[in-house]
């Protein structure tokens, strides 16, 4: 009797696992179609279009590495949009990390209505696109723009901004700080989870505000920074919708971002399988990017579960 009991047991058991497992493919199906659907499929015909020469109203052309040989040795515009994206991702990816940082301690303060202060500086990062490249192009409008009428008022000549070469990425620069809400919030929580035994320990033992500030604050949130970090490389290496809003890849060329290049290839240009290539370029870069942040973070970021300062 006994044994036959453990058998319905394990049955049982055994049974429910099933359904359980059965239960978790239907709830993620969507998920999983959707990605087979949206993503891993085109993903696979844009490797293989990378191979042939494709004008979308004909038949693709299989020309094997052409493409890839074409773009690492024969177009000069694949490399200044390189130099495009880096020049900005180099500016932009530092500032938005120490801006949202700022930001984020500033609204870790407990004063009242600190609330509402939080959901204005959050709200812009959840309007993008068209409108925000159009309030810019007002805002940094050489003529009649704000920033360009509040420097005039101190006696100080603005720049062109959008319209000139020299000042068009800064330009791009200052616009990415519209979206720090998002990662303010991020830093917000990992502020809010650090134990306040350990602050309290150190004013015991007689720490000031920037010795709390660089040896308990940064190391308890640096995995929030390496988080931030990282999705800080790929937007940067992403950006369209403001270059092409804004400025179309000008003025000569100082503003030619990777992706905008890409989308003018496929869809100005009609040559689908080159800019196919030039996407897994971008994916590439991305890859490698991501990896070397990865690798370094042992050296510079601390999760308390390890109880080790940096590991």
């Amino acid at each position: 009797m006994a044994e036959d009991h453990l058998a319905n047991r394990m049955h049982r058991r055994g049974s429910l696992a099933r359904r359980e497992e059965i239960a978790f493919y239907l709830f993620a199906s969507p998920w999983l179609i959707g990605f087979i659907l949206w993503i891993a499929g085109p993903m696979l015909i844009s490797l293989g279009l990378s191979f042939t020469d494709y004008a979308v109203i004909t038949a693709p052309h299989f020309t094997g590495l052409d493409n890839y040989v074409q773009m690492l040795t024969d177009d000069d515009l694949v490399w200044q949009s390189l130099r495009v994206t880096v020049t900005y991702a180099a500016g932009a990816i530092p500032l938005g990390l120490v801006a949202a940082l700022l930001l984020a301690l500033l609204m870790n303060q407990k004063i009242r209505g600190i609330a509402v202060f939080r959901t204005i500086y959050y709200m812009p990062a959840v309007i993008s696109g068209v409108p925000v490249a159009l309030l810019w192009m007002w805002i940094l409008n050489p003529d009649f723009g704000i920033v360009n009428n509040a420097l005039a008022s101190l006696g100080i000549q603005g720049p062109k901004w959008l319209f000139s070469e020299t000042w068009v990425i800064p330009s791009f620069i200052i616009m990415s700080l519209w979206t720090i809400g998002a990662p303010m919030v991020i830093y917000l929580a990992g502020l809010q989870g650090i134990p306040k035994h350990l602050y309290e320990a150190a004013e015991i033992d007689g720490a000031g505000a920037w010795t709390k500030f660089t040896h308990i604050t940064i190391p308890m949130i640096s995995p929030i920074i390496f988080f931030n970090a990282v999705m800080g490389v790929i937007g940067s290496f992403q950006i369209f919708t403001p270059a092409y809003v804004m400025t179309n890849g000008g003025p000569a060329n100082a503003s030619l971002f990777f992706g905008l290049y890409l989308y003018n290839n496929a869809f100005k240009y009609f040559k689908m399988g080159y800019a196919s290539a030039l996407a897994w370029l971008m994916f590439a870069i991305i890859l490698v990017l991501t990896l070397l942040v990865i690798r370094s973070s042992p050296y510079w970021v601390y999760y308390e579960s390890k109880g080790e300062g940096v590991i």
